[in-house]
């Protein structure tokens, strides 16, 4: 299955690591020092145009990236089925 983040950007759901929101992860010192390194190793990848809700983490083997979108964090999990729909 395939989630949809925005601007023509599609990942699989089964490399999907973590969906956060990220006004109420950046909070958090470790999350921060996370997202700095992330985007240092040009890992980071922005999908949006707009003002940003969540980012996403995933894995590809060994290679990690983190995708920023304008989506929020719960319409992305039920996109990708990891919650159900009310």
């Amino acid at each position: 299955m395939y989630i949809h983040l925005g601007q023509e950007t599609v990942i699989k759901s089964d490399e999907v690591i973590g969906i956060f929101d990220l006004e109420s992860t950046t909070i958090s010192k470790n999350t921060r020092i996370f997202l700095e390194k992330s985007e240092k190793a040009k890992k980071v990848v922005n999908v949006s145009f707009e003002l940003p809700k969540s980012f996403i983490v995933c894995s590809k083997k060994r290679d990690a990236k983190v995708f920023i979108s304008q989506i929020s964090s719960l319409t992305l999990r039920k996109r990708s089925g990891f919650i159900d729909t009310l």
